[in-house]
């Protein structure tokens, strides 16, 4: 560790030391916490980390260690924003659930209602990968508002579809939100783009652009002070560099990315794209923990919080995907075959011991962010790093470990 990079890291650690509850300074719960992110900042199996833990009344631990920065050392603080991409996901999903409180458009309605582009979606049917040959069909059924909130429209990503990845669309051919679609709505789960169709069907129904949307009616009555998709230029110095494991493979040291994304997206979309911070995500968990409130304001009914958590896939369940790209290793954090889908979140169906309670809403970030939401428990906790392939085993591994502290803290306190 260079000098600039061990000041950093010195100050980091300094500034956790300061975050949590001045009653709890001396927990053996929060300290072996602080030592196992401190550990793996050591070890250099990651950069940086910012770790929240609250319940539905305060936050019971934060704590900031390593770099925001590989190359220059810049330390990382509490504050510091990351950028969250797919954790953008809940917080659309529950954009689209505000409207439909209101009666404005209903699970089971066809998107193609409200969006007509998505009229008459084709299916693949067949696609050679050696020749690039492909055969479509018209899909069996209109996808629903519910298939999109639930990941089981039909769409992919690039990096979780080798088909998607290979397919070159015949000229003249145009397929809204990415491609054709894998499969007829409803048939499985697979994660894509859906999310995109949420965000769209919120500006379109609400009439307001997406950022504009979540501004007046999550961000701002839940005091989000610090979740943007254009950051202000006087917060640009508290982003977090984006970061990857160098080589091909993405399985080298961690470096920067060149070059870094700015400040401004140009179109926001539902999927991803909003930067935030812990504190932030936490007051957004924390409204969830107290069904869909948070210091006298009320952004969702109890009910429609309950519904979100509920099974939406019903038989089918979610697979633990095979990346299609290096940006992203497989998915191994999913249960395989055995966790659920709500509207907007994975549900976990097992118990694991010393871990979150079966029905604990979860989902994650390509950068490597992700939180997690225990009703049962009336804890959530949220981890920001910064880098990249999403997934990456030493992420997971800190991931794994902040949760176990998590529920030894949480025991050791109440």
């Amino acid at each position: 560790m260079n000098k600039t990079a061990e000041m950093a890291f010195t100050v980091g650690v300094a500034v956790a030391a300061l975050t949590g509850t001045a009653s709890a300074q001396d927990s053996p719960a929060r300290a072996a916490l602080d030592a196992s992110l401190r550990g793996a900042v050591e070890r250099k199996d990651v950069p940086g980390v910012v770790a929240l833990i609250t319940d539905p009344e305060h936050v019971l631990y934060q704590g900031a260690f390593g770099v925001a920065d590989v190359a220059s050392g810049r330390p990382l603080t509490p504050d510091a924003l990351f950028r969250i991409a797919s954790m953008t996901k809940p917080i659309t999903s529950v954009a689209l659930m505000q409207l439909v409180e209101q009666d404005r458009l209903g699970l089971d309605d066809p998107a193609e209602k409200y969006l007509p582009e998505l009229a008459g979606l084709k299916v693949i049917e067949s696609f050679d990968p050696a020749t690039g040959d492909y055969r479509l069909r018209p899909a069996a059924r209109p996808a629903t508002v519910r298939h999109f909130l639930t990941h089981t429209s039909g769409l992919a990503y690039l990096f979780t579809s080798a088909i998607w990845r290979d397919f070159k669309p015949h000229a003249g051919e145009i397929f809204p939100f990415g491609g054709p679609l894998l499969f007829d709505p409803g048939e499985r789960w697979h994660y894509g783009t859906s999310t995109d169709v949420v965000g769209r069907l919120v500006e379109v129904i609400s009439g307001q652009k997406l950022e504009d949307y979540f501004r007046e009616h999550i961000l701002v009555p839940l005091k989000m002070v610090d979740t943007f998709y254009n950051v202000p230029d006087a917060k640009g110095p508290r982003v977090v560099a984006q970061q990857q494991r160098a080589g091909a493979h993405m399985d080298g040291a961690i470096e920067l990315q060149n070059p870094q994304a700015g400040l401004t997206i140009a179109t926001p979309i539902g999927g991803g794209g909003l930067a935030s911070t812990a504190d932030d995500y936490g007051r957004f968990m924390r409204m969830l923990l107290n069904g869909g409130t948070l210091e006298g304001a009320r952004v969702l009914r109890a009910d429609t919080v309950a519904l979100m958590g509920r099974n939406h896939i019903g038989a089918l369940a979610v697979p633990a995907l095979e990346s299609a790209l290096p940006r992203s290793a497989d998915f191994t954090f999913i249960a395989d075959g055995r966790d659920k889908w709500g509207l907007g979140f994975l549900i976990t169906t097992d118990q694991v011991p010393g871990k979150r309670s079966p029905g604990s809403l979860s989902w994650g970030g390509i950068n490597n962010t992700y939180f997690w939401i225990d009703a049962a428990r009336g804890v959530a906790g949220v981890i920001m790093m910064q880098y990249l392939p999403f997934a990456d085993a030493k992420a997971l591994a800190v991931y794994d470990a902040f949760e176990r502290g998590t529920y030894q803290l949480v025991k050791a306190e109440r």
